[in-house]
Formats: structure tokens, C-alpha cells, sequence
């Protein structure tokens, strides 16, 4: 039975730090191009902007670059578990010959991240058995990202998935209980205009929140896992107690200064304004 009471990964470890990383989501991840993206790359193809040491040399310009998608992504601290911890800092620059094994390795390990965040989020608003349940399979998470990388590529993610989903959706269901609502799970509300909504409690688990206009809407207690926000105006929303929120979807979306979100996440760096 797991320690309840301590966490199987430290939060800090799943934090993207690229100084510990080999910029494995530059080269290991396939990108189009598009309004993310200036230019195509295939997986495996080290991005243009990639420099020796690992850094981005436009990383200070990357949207007015073309690459707002980059500014988006979040490897839930993937990038340096793989490379400090799977491959003992040796970069796919020290060792080509298991490059190809890296890259296919990183995206496993970034699945495996992400459920670890929304496992201790689980833990910290849940209680008893529930609780015990969340910290077991938080537990065994952990452990899978420790395998060597032959054993990681044979991880079946998605049954690994769905019983971290089950405990998920009874945390969920747990917090939401006092705040009935419509179950909007998986609705189609691109674009919608839900500004001022009271969505307290609500189900929005992958919703399609594209573009939606959510301005001061009441997203405490919501539960967002999956929910895609891309473009989505959260200006002045409360999103202070939204359930299984990341740092990806705040990327993704737009807010400003007001809007409030979870002590744990981040406030992107473009959501200065107070309007």
C-alpha cells in the first residue's frame, strides 16, 4: 500500500527544466506547418532553431517567429526523466546509434508525466480509500518511468490509462458533487459564448472549447482534463479550483493579468494585460 502522505514523484519533477534536457521535444516530436508552426519537420529531424548546446535560438521570439506552438508545449518534466534518468545523460548527440530508441522513448515517458500530475492532484483532494487507490497507482506510475528503455517501449500506455482514468473520474465526481450540472463531456463548443457562465462544477472533460469566449466566466470545480482550450478567452475567468488543468491548456489559451488560476500552474508570460 502506498505513503499516502508523500509523493511517489516530487511536483518540481514534473516541471519542464530544458537545461536538463537535450531539447528532446525539438527533435524527437513531428510538427506541420501552420498558425503554430513556420515550417514542417518530420520526427527525428532535429528543428532548425536548435542549437548545439541544446537551447533555442529564438527563444525569445518564438511567436513573432512563427512558432507559437513551441511556446505551448509542456513536457511535464519528460524531457530531462529520459535524458538524466533513462539514458544517465548521455544525449542522442553522444550516442546516435540510440537516438531512434530516444526519441520514441520521450513520448511514452511524457504520457506517463501527465498522468502522474492529474495522480497527485487526485491525492491532495481526496480522501480514504480513494485516496489509498490514487496513491498506489501514482506509485506504480513512478515506477514505470524508471524502467530501462527497452521495458519503457513495451508499456501498455493506454490500458496504464484507463485505470488512472477510473480513479480520475471518482475524484472528479467526488469534488463536483455538490455543484450538479449538465454534463458538457466532450461537447462540441468551438467558438461558443459561454462569457460570465457560471460553469462551477461543470463536466468539460474534452470538451472543444476552441476559441470560446469565456471571459469572467466560474470555472472552479470544473473538470478540464482533456478539454481543449486553444484560443479560448479566459480574461478575468476563475479558474482558481478548476479540476485537472495544465499548464499546456493555459498555454494554449489566452488571459490577462485577473484571470485566476491554480497556485500549482504558471502564468503564461503573454497574459500581462488587465483587460
Amino acid at each position: 500500500m502506498a505513503d499516502t502522505g508523500s509523493d511517489a514523484l516530487p511536483r518540481a519533477n514534473l516541471l519542464a527544466d530544458c537545461s536538463r534536457c537535450f531539447g528532446l521535444c525539438c527533435v524527437a516530436l513531428p510538427f506541420t506547418a501552420s498558425a503554430d508552426f513556420a515550417v514542417t519537420k518530420a520526427a527525428g529531424e532535429p528543428c532548425r532553431n536548435l542549437a548545439a548546446d541544446s537551447g533555442c535560438r529564438i527563444h525569445s521570439s518564438l511567436r513573432q517567429r512563427g512558432f507559437a506552438g513551441c511556446t505551448v508545449y509542456d513536457c511535464f518534466g519528460a524531457g530531462q526523466q529520459v535524458a538524466q534518468v533513462t539514458y544517465a545523460g548521455r544525449s542522442w548527440r553522444d550516442d546516435p546509434g540510440s537516438a531512434a530508441q530516444m526519441f520514441a522513448v520521450f513520448p511514452v515517458v511524457r504520457q506517463l508525466h501527465e498522468l502522474l500530475w492529474y495522480l497527485q492532484e487526485a491525492i491532495e483532494k481526496s480522501a480514504g480509500e480513494l485516496r489509498v487507490r490514487a496513491a498506489d497507482l501514482q506509485t506504480a506510475t513512478a515506477a514505470l518511468t524508471g524502467l530501462p528503455a527497452p521495458e519503457l517501449l513495451e508499456v501498455d500506455v493506454a490500458t496504464h490509462r484507463d485505470r488512472v482514468n477510473q480513479v480520475l473520474l471518482e475524484v472528479s465526481t467526488l469534488v463536483r458533487a455538490d455543484r450538479p450540472q449538465k454534463s458538457r463531456r466532450g461537447a462540441d463548443l468551438v467558438g461558443a459564448r459561454l462569457r460570465g457562465a457560471d460553469l462551477r462544477g461543470a463536466n468539460l472533460r474534452g470538451a472543444y472549447l476552441i476559441g470560446a469566449d469565456l471571459r469572467s466566466a466560474d470555472l472552479r470545480e470544473a473538470d478540464l482534463i482533456g478539454a481543449d482550450l486553444r484560443g479560448a478567452d479566459l480574461r478575468r475567468a476563475d479558474l482558481s479550483t478548476a479540476l485537472f488543468l495544465t499548464q499546456f491548456q493555459l498555454n494554449a489559451a489566452h488571459g490577462d493579468a485577473v484571470t485566476a488560476i491554480p497556485a500549482v500552474l504558471t502564468r503564461p508570460g503573454d497574459w500581462t494585460s488587465p483587460q
